[in-house]
C-alpha cells in the first residue's frame, strides 16, 4: 500500500532541504565551530552583526563568538551574566542590550540549559512571517545548546579536569583580586578624605597606590593569560606519560624526537587537541599488521604545532578508515591538516599541522595552492636562492621543521624536487623575497 503522495512547490522543497541540512550541520558541529555553524543556520531567516553563545558548561570557555570583530572582541562574561539575568524565562526578547561595551539593537534568548544567545543587529531576511521566521530561530538555537551540553558530557575525563583547574584557578584568582582592589580603593579614599594631609602629599600618596596596584593587576593577568596556555615541552611530556600504558602492553618500539624547549606555548585547545590526535594515530598505527616502531615527533615553527608520526608496518594506513576520519574532523577544528604518505611494504608517514593562531587570510598566490602562511614564506625564500639551513636562520626554527614543510610544500605543488618547486612559482608568478642580510 503507498502512501498518498502531494505536489510540494519547489520552494518549499528547497528551503526544507536548507533547514535539514542546517540541523545536520549543527548536530555533527565540534564546540569549536558551534557559534559559525549556529549563525550559518539561522541566516536564512535572521541576519545579525555578531552572534554570541554564553554557557558556564564549558567551563574553559564559555564565550562561543562569530561575527564583527569589533563586537566581539569586546564583549564581556559581565554584560552577558547581566543579559541572562534579566531574562525571566525562555521567550525571545528583542530591544536594546549593553554588549560589547555600548548599547545594541539584539535578540536575546535563554535556553532550557541556563545557556544565553545574543544575536546583535537582527533583520529579517526575507518578508516571510517574522513568528514564523524566529520560531526556526528559537528551535535551531534550543538544539545548539544542547548539543552543547551533550559535547561537554562526551569530553575525556582529562580534559573535563584541565578544564575544572583552570575554572577553579579562575575563580580564586578574580576573589584574591577582588580583595586586594577593595582594600586598594578603601586606602584611596581614606587618604583623599584624610584632613591630616595637604593636597600634595595625598595626590602623591594616591599616584603611589595606585601604580603599586596598576603592577599588581598586570602581573596577575599575565598570571591568568597563562592559564590559558601550555608550554610546548610541557605539552609534549604529558603525551609521553599517556603513551606508557600502551608501550607498556603493546611491546611497541615507541621513539620520541622532542620539540625545542624554547618552542612558542601552545594555546590550551592546541595542546590537549594534538594529545588526543597522537594518541588516535598511535592506535591506529598499531592495528595494522607488522608493525613494531612508531617514531612521533614535535616541533614549533613559530604559528604551528608541527606533527610528524612513523610507522614500520605494511603501508596499510589510510585517511579513508573511519578512526582517521574522525582525527581528520578533529585536526580540521582547529584549521589544521593532515596527511597520509604510505609506501606498500615501508610504512606510512603521518603528517599534522595545527595553527596556533585563529586562521588569517592567505596571499592570492598562496591560495592557489592552499598554502599556509608559513608554507608561502619558505616558498618565497626557496625562491630566492636559499637552502634549508639559511631559510631556518631566517625564520627563527629548526631544520628539521622547514624539511617538515618542503615536504607539504612539494605535496601540495604536486613537484619532487627544489628545482621543480622555484620553476612552477616562478612561472605562476610567486613573489620573489629579499632575505635578511646574515651578522
Amino acid at each position: 500500500m503507498s502512501l498518498p503522495s502531494k505536489q510540494i512547490p519547489a520552494a518549499a522543497h528547497d528551503e526544507s532541504s536548507i533547514l535539514l541540512e542546517a540541523v545536520i550541520q549543527l548536530a555533527e558541529s565540534p564546540l569549536t565551530q558551534i557559534a559559525e555553524k549556529l549563525r550559518s543556520a539561522v541566516s536564512p531567516y535572521l541576519g545579525c552583526s555578531a552572534l554570541v553563545v554564553f554557557t558556564e558548561e564549558c567551563t574553559g570557555r564559555p564565550q562561543k563568538k562569530c561575527g564583527a570583530e569589533e563586537i566581539i572582541s569586546r564583549v564581556t562574561i559581565e554584560e552577558l551574566d547581566r543579559v541572562r539575568t534579566s531574562l525571566s524565562d525562555l521567550s525571545p526578547r528583542w530591544g536594546r542590550q549593553l554588549i560589547g561595551g555600548q548599547m545594541r539593537e539584539a535578540l536575546v534568548l535563554k535556553s532550557s540549559t541556563n545557556a544565553l544567545l545574543v544575536l546583535t543587529d537582527p533583520v529579517q531576511v526575507l518578508s516571510r512571517s517574522e513568528a514564523t521566521d524566529l520560531a526556526v530561530v528559537v528551535r535551531l538555537w534550543h538544539l545548539a545548546a544542547v548539543r552543547i551540553r551533550e559535547k561537554v558530557a562526551e569530553a575525556p575525563p582529562s580534559y573535563l579536569r584541565e578544564s575544572r583547574a583552570a575554572s577553579a584557578e579562575r575563580a580564586r584568582i578574580t576573589a584574591e583580586l577582588t580583595d586586594q582592589h577593595s582594600t586598594t580603593l578603601e586606602t584611596l579614599l581614606a587618604v583623599l578624605r584624610s584632613p591630616a594631609q595637604d593636597d600634595a602629599t595625598a595626590r602623591r600618596t594616591v599616584t603611589d597606590l595606585a601604580a603599586t596596584a596598576l603592577v599588581f593587576l598586570r602581573t596577575q593577568n599575565d598570571r591568568t593569560a597563562a592559564l590559558l596556555e601550555e608550554a610546548v615541552v610541557t605539552a609534549f611530556q604529558r603525551l609521553l606519560e599517556d603513551l606508557k600504558p600502551l608501550v607498556r602492553f603493546r611491546g611497541i618500539d615507541m621513539q620520541f624526537v622532542e620539540p625545542p624547549i624554547n618552542g612558542r606555548a601552545l594555546p590550551g585547545e592546541v595542546a590537549h587537541a594534538a594529545r588526543a590526535i597522537v594518541r588516535g594515530l598511535v592506535l591506529a598505527m598499531v592495528e595494522q599488521k607488522e608493525v613494531h616502531r612508531i617514531r612521533t615527533q614535535w616541533d614549533c615553527d613559530g604559528t604551528n604545532l608541527l606533527i610528524n608520526m612513523r610507522d614500520d608496518g605494511k603501508g596499510e594506513l589510510s585517511l579513508n578508515a573511519d578512526s582517521l576520519k574522525r582525527l581528520e574532523q578533529r585536526v580540521e577544528a582547529l584549521h589544521g591538516r593532515i596527511s597520509v604518505e604510505v609506501i606498500a611494504g615501508w610504512g606510512a608517514d603521518v603528517s599534522v599541522v595545527l595553527p596556533l593562531d585563529p586562521p588569517q587570510s592567505t596571499s592570492t598566490e598562496g591560495a592557489m595552492w592552499n598554502l599556509g602562511p608559513r608554507e608561502e614564506e619558505v616558498l618565497r625564500l626557496l625562491v630566492a636562492g636559499l637552502r634549508n639551513r639559511a631559510i631556518a636562520g631566517e625564520l627563527q626554527v629548526s631544520e628539521n621543521t622547514i624539511k617538515f614543510h618542503m615536504r607539504n610544500l612539494f605535496r601540495k605543488l604536486g613537484v619532487s624536487s627544489r628545482a621543480e618547486a622555484i620553476s612552477l612559482a616562478v612561472r605562476m608568478g610567486f613573489p620573489l623575497t629579499t632575505p635578511t642580510p646574515q651578522h
